[in-house]
């Protein structure tokens, strides 16, 4: 019997190469770690945007304090009222609306200016921001809500608002009658 020749081709050792990378090697590395630092700097990107416009962290929580509402005096169609608004949570926030059952019409929000030369003007606004950790406190020299009056107000009635908020939602709130050479902060 013949005995297989282990020197012929089939049974001989065949020589280790060391890997060798090739172009298409490389490009195959290339992309299958190209995908997950894709969708990493994806995520990353839109943290950031998230975080940037105050999405994160602790919600707004507005309160809402002081209302007070100018007695109209002489044939005057128009009068003010003012609130405290503040926002210790960790989000901005826009006061959006203010209406009132207790009115007789439409109500807005404006801001006064005073120019140097003692001219004043008023500014129509669609929304005041309420920046978080910060407050707005409405005044006759700054933001204010602009509405016409109910016939038979008097001094010390009380008036009923809902302010409305983009974030925080409605908030129900008095504000008291008040003459307007009264004390408004």
């Amino acid at each position: 019997m013949n005995e297989p020749d282990v020197t012929s081709k089939p049974y001989a050792m065949t020589e280790h190469h060391p890997w060798r990378p090739t172009r298409r090697r490389l490009t195959d590395t290339l992309l299958a770690a190209l995908a997950p630092v894709a969708v990493c700097s994806l995520a990353l990107g839109g943290l950031t945007t998230w975080v940037g416009a105050g999405k994160a962290g602790s919600p707004a929580r507005i309160v809402v304090s002081s209302g007070r509402v100018f007695l109209p005096y002489g044939d005057s169609t128009e009068t003010a009222a003012f609130f405290d608004v503040s926002n210790p949570g960790g989000a901005d926030d826009r006061l959006v609306e203010v209406t009132s059952s207790a009115t007789g019409g439409e109500i807005g929000l404006s801001r006064h200016r005073t120019a140097g030369s003692g001219a004043a003007s008023k500014e129509a606004m669609s929304s005041v921001l309420i920046p978080a950790g910060g407050e707005l406190a409405m005044s006759p020299h700054g933001v204010d809500v602009i509405l016409r009056p109910r016939a038979g107000w008097r001094a010390g009635d009380l008036v009923p608002f809902t302010l409305h908020f983009e974030h925080s939602g409605a908030i129900e709130t008095i504000a008291v009658v008040v003459r307007p050479s009264d004390p408004v902060s």
